[in-house]
């Protein structure tokens, strides 16, 4: 949590919110290939081993505000796994929770698809991407 992300209310922003998910997904499954410098291994290398040409794309967001998410000088707890996965698709689930109390404050999940960028067309997942979501699922 940043001291910018509050809002006049003094919670974190929902805007800021949708941003902490985001920063948890690419935590947890890496960044897509070719944004920003090489760091350290996420946990599932998913969004970083896609094939040259290969987005991955949110389809949408599924967000319920439990609680507000007060400002504390420390991280946020974001608890991240893998959803349903389709035959194309697959979804992210998350927990945010207070960092300090460990309330629950956000219930999320994004939907995603791979699309191959020249053609705008939804791939269909691989097995190997399959099998590598597998250990996160619940």
């Amino acid at each position: 949590m940043r001291w910018g992300d509050m809002d006049a209310y003094g919670h974190i922003n929902n805007v800021q919110i949708v941003r902490m998910l985001e920063e948890a997904r690419i935590a947890a499954f890496g960044p897509p290939r070719g944004a920003g410098l090489q760091g350290i291994e996420p946990p599932v290398s998913l969004f970083n081993d896609v094939p040259t040409g290969t987005l991955a794309l949110v389809v949408d967001h599924k967000i319920r505000y439990v609680r507000t998410l007060e400002y504390r000088n420390v991280p946020a707890v974001v608890q991240v796994w893998i959803g349903a996965v389709k035959g194309a698709s697959f979804d992210i689930h998350y927990l945010l929770q207070d960092p300090v109390t460990g309330e629950d404050c956000v219930k999320a999940s994004s939907h995603l698809a791979f699309v191959d960028e020249a053609t705008g067309r939804v791939q269909r997942l691989t097995q190997e991407q399959k099998d590598r979501m597998a250990p996160y699922r619940h």
